[in-house]
């Protein structure tokens, strides 16, 4: 049995100028997050390190500078105004390399914020829908606070925790947040059907949430004996593995399994996941390893961008120098796709923003960050079909890549990266 406290009782334990981990994406327990940030006032100098989180994050109010300052690995919505206002900033970090900050204690953490499902008979909880790097952030924090919440699932895999590892206690009986299911737009049809194309029976997928990858997912319905091993997923695969064509009868590693660090998505996820053995939860530096997901036979990574320049180069992290979002995993499985046998490594992205402008450019804008580099990109997908970049020269790739984007750009998109090269010479 297991002695419960209240929110504002448990969070006493932050100390100024103390270093806290909060629980990733749909597990960042808000309960705790609320009573963190109501000691503004008598705290000082507080260091909130987080992946992406959803739900509220009041510490990040720029009011409350002189309390917390916001170390973001990924940047999410809910904190990005705070890299301008001075009190955040950004880690550039592979997600598969996070747990090993806390492991050698690059940063040491004074308390980590975790959000569990109750207790079973023998005392074990699970992290539910998000393990990361909280297992690290366990095991090397001073003090361990969980919100324990029915509502969380119980999921199978290594985020299980003995109720022993846990320092506070504070109950709650709060829904987790989720994100609807949107159809996809006739853009991000043609490219699912492109990228679906390109993916064979027996593949292994890798795919985040959003509309494209739910574009891809609806063109799979055909395919056979497809695998998952991936940082996230959402809805999108529900219906593919209760149809048997995601069942993982041909991976590798985790065979017969779902693998995924984090989840996000509807109530009908939350529910499909918990207590189910088919899904398995792992930390961030087991799934996005490269050295286990190049062992899956044709490894098929999915990844979208900001921008693609006509080398190949993929900003994925900033918008020019303002950082947007961050490295992330994408990195790990473009790499761990590229070094298995038959793997397939694509990026794919509408040809123009929603303001006309083009994503294939002659050259990133100035201070953009190159998360994949011109060597690690295999395929670029567009509505306007596929630019096979892998084993192609320079002068090649320029070709494929005017011929991907939008009509209206691609003369002057040529043209413009032409002259800048002569200037160069």
């Amino acid at each position: 049995m297991y002695k419960t406290v209240s929110a504002e009782d448990a969070l006493k334990v932050v100390k100024s100028n103390n270093r806290v981990y909060i629980q990733a994406a749909a597990a960042a327990p808000q309960s705790l997050i609320k009573a963190l940030s109501s000691r503004h006032e008598e705290l000082r100098n507080v260091e909130i390190c987080q992946l992406h989180t959803e739900g509220e994050a009041p510490y990040a109010n720029p009011e409350f500078k002189d309390s917390f300052h916001v170390n973001s690995f990924f940047v999410g919505k809910n904190v990005r105004h705070t890299l301008k206002a001075g009190n955040g900033s950004y880690t550039p970090v592979f997600l598969s390399e996070l747990p090993r900050l806390f492991q050698q204690r690059i940063l040491e953490l004074d308390v980590v914020l975790i959000h569990v499902s109750i207790p079973d008979r023998h005392g074990y909880c699970s992290l539910g829908v998000s393990v990361e790097a909280s297992l690290a952030a366990i095991d090397n924090a001073k003090t361990v606070i969980a919100q324990v919440n029915p509502k969380m699932p119980r999921t199978h895999g290594a985020g299980i925790i003995h109720t022993s590892e846990i320092d506070y206690f504070v109950e709650s009986d709060e829904e987790l947040p989720t994100h609807s299911v949107v159809a996809p737009n006739s853009i991000e049809k043609k490219i699912g059907a492109y990228v679906a194309d390109l993916i064979e029976d027996r593949s292994t997928l890798q795919m985040g949430i959003g509309s494209i990858p739910n574009a891809v997912l609806t063109q799979l319905t055909n395919h056979k004996d497809l695998g998952l091993h991936t940082e996230m997923f959402s809805d999108g695969v529900i219906d593919l593995i209760l149809n048997n064509v995601i069942n993982g009868n041909y991976k590798k590693i985790n065979r017969g399994r779902a693998l995924s660090t984090f989840l996000m998505g509807s109530k009908r996820l939350y529910d499909y996941v918990d207590d189910n053995p088919f899904v398995e939860m792992r930390a961030s530096n087991y799934t996005n390893n490269a050295a286990y997901i190049k062992q899956n036979p044709k490894m098929v990574a999915i990844n979208s961008a900001i921008e693609v320049d006509l080398t190949g180069q993929v900003c994925a992290d900033s918008i020019g120098s303002n950082i947007y979002s961050g490295v992330g995993g994408q990195m790990d499985f473009i790499r761990g796709a590229s070094l298995s046998q038959g793997g397939k490594a694509i990026i794919a992205l509408p040809s123009v923003t929603r303001n006309g402008i083009s994503r294939i450019v002659p050259t990133l804008k100035p201070g953009a960050g190159v998360v994949t580099t011109r060597a690690h990109v295999h395929y670029v997908v567009t509505e306007y079909g596929v630019a096979n970049l892998y084993g192609k020269t320079i002068k090649n790739r320029v070709k494929a890549l005017v011929d991907i984007a939008h009509p209206d750009h691609r003369e002057t998109i040529e043209k413009t990266y032409f002259e800048l090269l002569k200037e160069v010479v």
